[in-house]
């Protein structure tokens, strides 16, 4: 991934776009995903009264990672509802899942957030309707350990 400089003050910054971006699970690019939400991270605040000190002081608890939602086209690979049939089955498998946003061009890496030992707890088949003309789109929501970025 290529460094960047800090910009100066009072130097405009383009923000990036959050439409050029790609899913790697294992290392993989697997399915044309359409939409990544749900990445967040909440730090909860521990509460403590100080031995004769009437003042309330606070610091931070246990970092709770939120659930990841992947929304993305149906297609004719089963890498995905092999991964959650399997866990339904019982067994457990977790990957390590990286969301890579690009350069507007969508060619160069600029980002990337790496969720660490991942697995499905819910997917979500296409609404499917007759009278739409859209794109069949699953859902597949994951939990995972970790959240890095680099």
């Amino acid at each position: 991934m290529p460094t960047t400089a800090t910009p100066q003050p009072g130097t405009p910054v383009d923000p990036y776009r959050a439409y050029t971006f790609k899913l790697l699970i294992n290392g993989v690019t697997n399915g044309h995903f359409t939409e990544v939400s749900g990445l967040e991270v909440t730090i909860r605040t521990l509460r403590y009264r100080e031995a004769g000190n009437d003042h309330t002081r606070t610091v931070p608890g246990q970092a709770d990672y939120t659930p990841v939602t992947l929304r993305y086209g149906l297609t004719s690979s089963r890498v995905l509802w092999d991964w959650v049939n399997a866990i339904a089955k019982g067994t457990v498998t977790r990957r390590n899942v990286s969301i890579v946003l690009l350069d507007p061009t969508g060619t160069t890496e600029v980002m990337r957030w790496n969720l660490i030992n991942a697995w499905p707890t819910q997917w979500r088949g296409a609404h499917l309707n007759t009278l739409a003309q859209e794109i069949a789109v699953e859902a597949l929501t994951l939990a995972y350990d970790g959240l890095d970025r680099e």
